[in-house]
């Protein structure tokens, strides 16, 4: 079993995270905040009356039939931020498999931006004050996401039980290995734990890279701006199984080189670097 402590040999201090270089934002105009106010109040509606009926359908039939129906929310909501979506999904990605998927971590927008691309049933992993958020933290409850808290050694036994049951039930897992989202436009370094965790469990990593959401959404403003490209990139499996907690470091440099180059390449077609 894993465990929260640093591993024997394991050291994130000589991985190389890339260019931490802060993305500079596209200017605001007051244009763009009347948009945005309208764009909430659309959305705000939308994700309300969404995960209130599916919340309530959830009491009568179990998660897994009733996950359609997070489909149809999760498609009205980014319909209504105003981006052109797409997905790019490696051939090497089966829909009869399981996955870790881990995504960079962008936005309150970030499970919405990626569920979509493939038919796996993505089973979330989030904060324990996440699930008092109206609406949304009863439908994440009814879901059987996963609840995390910090720096606690019984949370994370916790955590670990409900992504053991996840697989056992059949589902993916979604995390966000940065552990925070991005304040710089940029890929952040990533934590150990849930690499760790990947490995113990045995199933593949699938690095999922999302561009144009910063654009879309940032941290620090509730400013939404409509009319940007979003591209969901899932990249070829990153087998786990055999792995030891001494290759964490190797995996972390892997999965974060694979993510980061996709997001910088899009900052480079935008001329931000």
């Amino acid at each position: 079993m894993t465990h929260a402590g640093r591993v024997k040999g394991e050291s994130s201090k000589s991985i190389d995270w890339g260019d931490q270089t802060p993305i500079e934002p596209d200017p605001e105009t007051l244009k763009d905040k009347l948009i945005a106010a309208g764009l909430w109040a659309l959305g705000g509606a939308w994700l309300a009356s969404s995960t209130a009926a599916i919340t309530l359908a959830r009491s009568f039939v179990d998660t897994d039939q009733a996950e359609w129906l997070d489909r149809i929310y999760i498609r009205g909501q980014l319909l209504l931020t105003g981006s052109k979506w797409k997905a790019v999904v490696h051939p090497d990605v089966r829909d009869d498999e399981q996955y870790f998927f881990f995504q960079n971590h962008i936005n309150h927008f970030d499970h919405c931006s990626m569920y979509n691309a493939t038919p796996h049933f993505k089973q979330g992993v989030e904060l324990v004050e996440h699930f008092e958020y109206p609406f949304y933290g009863s439908f994440m409850k009814a879901r059987g996401t996963i609840p995390v808290a910090r720096g606690s050694a019984e949370g994370l036994k916790r955590l670990i039980r409900g992504i053991r049951s996840e697989v056992a039930a059949g589902h993916s897992i979604l995390v966000f290995p940065e552990g925070t989202r991005t304040t710089t436009g940029r890929v952040q370094p990533m934590k150990p734990g849930v690499f760790r965790i990947a490995i113990d469990v045995g199933i593949p990593i699938v690095p999922v890279a999302v561009t144009g959401m910063y654009d879309v959404m940032r941290k620090g403003s509730f400013l939404i701006r409509p009319g940007y490209d979003v591209t969901v990139f899932y990249e070829k499996p990153i087998p786990t199984k055999g792995l030891r907690p001494a290759d964490v470091p190797e995996l972390m440099q892997q999965v974060h080189s694979v993510i980061s180059r996709r997001v910088d390449d899009y900052w480079r077609e935008r001329g931000k670097i």
